[in-house]
């Protein structure tokens, strides 16, 4: 039903695309193999949106045959996945294929503004990052009962993908990685030393795995503090923002208002709203650009530190425990299984209680 909606408007939709699109019935595919059955339709560029849980397969089945891929957020869902995508951006390093990641705000003009500003030290050395990312739910996971009669754990889990963390990665690595990117951007993109972190779950429901809001703390060698707040419950305060603090003054980026403050608070610099880009449509024009001009762009090495990222948070809030960063990068834990059918039966566990 989804695939015959979305043909149904890009065939005949009101923004320019009607007569753009063809998708023949012989080159619509549905399923969980049906990742493989579209790379070898003969297509040249594949975008995976996909649950994120299945996003290390299908990005490895594109490279390793040669398909230009934009890759949204966040690449995997746990350590092993990490190092596979890091693998598969070697691929296609070699290949001189493109691999453009989905973190949208690195592809906006007033975000590249105020990032070069601090990376080129206009605040000074960074000593701390504060990112909130407070939202209600994202995919509020239906009751039990609304299961239709016969559908299988797998089927009725990826439908509710966002609620289960093999399929997800949970809030803070499916949503809130978008703000951990940041901190990851602003620290040069080197990883930290550690993390330490609380979360936990508000909301009273029987079914789904995740945490609906975190608070992490990374540290970093030079005594940098990256700092992550993030929440997902309904009625309460909303804000998505980053306060980065130097020693000469501060970066401040909430809605309209990205600038550069002195320490007595006065701007030096302020991006002008009015000059900001679509940064959805940035990131899919500089793939494509890359194409014809057969000049590759591999976002691979930072995309894959700031999924990292965020599942270091993750497994600091989920043990309750400090983990270093190396200690991160050692984990065997295998989330997202690739030999799930969609009439398997699957217990994906329940809700992680740190300390025990």
């Amino acid at each position: 039903r989804q695939l015959d909606r979305s043909v149904k408007r890009f065939e005949g939709g009101s923004k320019g695309e009607a007569g753009q699109v063809q998708v023949a019935e012989d080159r619509r595919f549905v399923g969980l193999d049906a990742f493989q059955q579209v790379i070898d339709s003969g297509v040249d560029v594949v975008i995976l949106a996909t649950p994120p849980g299945f996003r290390p397969q299908h990005l490895r089945a594109a490279v390793e045959a040669g398909k230009h891929v934009f890759c949204e957020k966040p690449m995997a869902v746990d350590v092993p996945g990490v190092r596979s995508v890091m693998e598969s951006a070697q691929i296609a390093k070699a290949k001189g294929t493109n691999l453009v990641s989905g973190f949208c705000w690195r592809y906006s003009t007033s975000r590249r503004g105020a990032m070069e500003r601090v990376l080129g030290g206009d605040i000074g050395n960074v000593r701390s990052y504060y990112a909130t990312y407070y939202t209600g739910p994202v995919k509020p996971m239906p009751p039990a009962t609304a299961r239709p009669e016969g559908m299988s754990d797998v089927e009725w889990q990826v439908r509710n993908w966002y609620n289960f963390s093999y399929l997800g990665g949970d809030s803070l690595v499916e949503q809130a990685v978008h703000s951990v990117d940041k901190v990851s951007w602003a620290m040069g993109d080197q990883p930290p030393i550690s993390a330490v972190a609380n979360g936990g779950r508000t909301r009273n429901n029987n079914e789904g795995n995740i945490f609906d809001h975190f608070s992490v703390v990374y540290e970093y060698a030079n005594g940098a503090l990256g700092v992550l707040s993030s929440r997902q419950i309904p009625k309460c305060f909303n804000e998505n923002a980053d306060y980065i603090v130097g020693s000469n003054g501060r970066c401040v980026i909430n809605g309209g208002r990205v600038a550069i403050e002195n320490e007595r608070g006065k701007d030096m610099w302020r991006f002008r709203s009015k000059d900001d880009n679509d940064m959805y449509q940035e990131e899919h024009d500089t793939l494509f650009k890359a194409i014809r001009k057969g000049e590759p762009v591999n976002d691979g090495d930072w995309m894959a530190t700031s999924t990292m990222l965020g599942i270091l948070g993750r497994m600091a809030a989920y043990t309750g425990q400090r983990i270093t960063w190396e200690q991160a990068l050692q984990s065997t834990t295998d989330l997202a299984p690739d030999s799930l059918k969609m009439s398997d039966n699957f217990d994906p566990g329940g809700l992680p209680q740190p300390g025990v």
